[in-house]
């Protein structure tokens, strides 16, 4: 399957989801903590609120940012596994100048965490 395929497949799935259950996902995934982080916030609990039923709604650049975290969790994950995707999220990326998807997420580098999830799942694709 082609990386554009891979990739469109990951936003509908995310699409399809409401954000509470996103943050939910992402929390068994990454844990609350580098939730709050990829999101923007620095209140590092505030990923348990969200995934309430009568918790707070996270603001819209959050939404986007965790909308967009879940895409690539799932292109990652369902390539790498689970583990190897925690592990990119947390870890220095060459593609990201060194940064890791979290905080490129947090500071809206969409396009080249993108890239970044792509080169992982392509062994050095850079689009």
């Amino acid at each position: 399957m082609s990386i554009a395929t891979t990739t469109g497949t990951a936003h509908a799935r995310t699409a399809r989801l409401g954000i509470r259950e996103i943050v939910r996902r992402l929390n068994a995934a990454l844990g609350a903590t580098l939730v709050a982080a990829l999101a923007g916030s620095k209140d590092r609990r505030i990923s348990y609120k969200w995934a309430q039923q009568d918790g707070p709604n996270p603001n819209p650049a959050a939404v986007k940012r965790l909308q967009f975290a879940y895409a690539q969790w799932i292109l990652v994950s369902e390539a790498e596994g689970e583990h190897v995707a925690r592990m990119w999220f947390i870890g220095a990326n060459p593609w990201l100048d060194h940064d890791s998807p979290i905080d490129a997420i947090r500071d809206d580098k969409f396009r080249e965490t993108a890239a970044a999830a792509a080169a992982m799942v392509d062994d050095g694709f850079i689009g």
